[in-house]
């Protein structure tokens, strides 16, 4: 009895991306063996996260409300929309404190080789918000991987013919990198889009 409990616990920790068999297996370990206190904080915080948050029903980021704090914040620009693909792309671009619009997360990017077509995404959704009359600029923070790129072109094709405005996150040599191991693309991106 004991061994299947102990495997179903590492097979529930494999489902953590990143996180392969012997990594799992430590951490069930260690749970188990030296953090008994902690592996049941981390029980009830999971409990309580899955029953308490929900998707945001204007933006689709997390929340424990209908609708999220940034979404009912007046002080945030409602003529500006950030696409992003999920609620950790909204989390890190709040942590930068750089934005002050507002957010639509997609819940994924489209993905033909998986079968993730422009629906599984919240296309519709996306639409009605961007065309909602107040929303003036759509800015595009898709991931800079094919599959982002694609996402990105289609949205912005689509949103265009709406008549709204359509940016994309610059991108470019990062920060401390030496250029002759930076790849292709971003150099060539990096120049084009050079100011």
């Amino acid at each position: 009895m004991t061994e299947r409990r102990l495997e179903g616990l590492i097979e529930a920790l494999r489902r953590l991306p990143g996180v392969g068999q012997k990594s799992a297996q430590r951490m069930a370990y260690h749970l188990l063996q030296h953090d008994r206190t902690g592996a049941e904080q981390l029980a009830a915080a999971l409990q309580s996260a899955v029953l308490g948050v929900q998707h945001c029903s204007r933006c689709h980021t997390f929340t424990e409300a209908e609708v999220c704090d940034l979404c009912l914040d007046p002080q945030r620009d409602a003529r500006q929309l950030l696409v992003v693909e999920s609620p950790a792309d909204c989390a890190a671009m709040e942590r930068s404190a750089s934005y002050r619009g507002l957010y639509f997360v997609l819940m994924g990017r489209l993905s033909p080789l998986d079968g993730v077509g422009v629906d599984d995404i919240g296309l519709q959704p996306l639409l009605a918000r961007a065309g909602d009359g107040v929303v003036q600029e759509v800015i595009l923070a898709t991931s800079f991987s094919a599959e982002g790129e694609a996402t990105a072109h289609v949205l912005g094709r689509l949103l265009k013919a709406r008549g709204l405005t359509v940016t994309r996150l610059a991108r470019g040599v990062p920060a401390g990198s030496e250029l002759e191991y930076v790849d292709l693309s971003t150099l060539a991106h990096a120049l084009h889009d050079r100011r």
